[in-house]
């Protein structure tokens, strides 16, 4: 019997800080094309889909949509990248990422949204991934964030 291609291969992955808020991140190295891990969740009825406030939601097929909310679905902390490492591969209606190259132990898992979720979501508020956004830029947006949290701190203790 042969293993299966769609079976996560047990990677150590961490849920750290991001660009983009909470971003998955590897632990060990990963190798090119291995199952890193499935996107699962509870499969949303047609309302469900329409009235969810869930940021979580995968559309599976056009009859299915899954909800990723569920704590235990660590797939739901790997955010959009321009330059991804990852790809997500749809198989007997279950959400499976892969990695396309080599991944480092200590980057940040991220796969294409596609056009319609960047264009919707993500293009108006600007892109936080490594391709759009320099070290330095980030650096900046950082220290507006820091500052904008301190100025909330002091607006509470008066």
């Amino acid at each position: 019997m042969t293993k299966s291609r769609y079976k996560p291969g047990g990677f150590d992955l961490a849920v750290r800080r991001a660009r983009a808020g909470k971003g998955l991140f590897a632990k060990e190295d990963i190798p090119k094309g291995a199952c890193v891990v499935e996107y699962f969740g509870r499969t949303l009825t047609r309302e469900e889909e329409y009235t969810s406030r869930s940021r979580y939601l995968f559309e599976v097929t056009k009859k299915k949509t899954i909800d990723g909310w569920y704590k235990g679905n660590v797939a739901r902390y790997i955010n959009h990248s321009c330059k991804p490492n990852c790809e997500v591969e749809i198989y007997k209606k279950r959400v499976w990422i892969f990695a396309l190259r080599r991944i480092k132990a200590g980057e940040e898992l991220g796969y294409d949204y596609g056009k319609s979720y960047f264009n919707a979501f993500l293009k108006p508020m600007g892109c936080r991934c490594t391709k759009c956004m320099s070290e330095k830029r980030w650096a900046k947006v950082q220290a507006k964030e820091l500052k904008q949290k301190k100025l909330k701190k002091k607006k509470k203790k008066a």
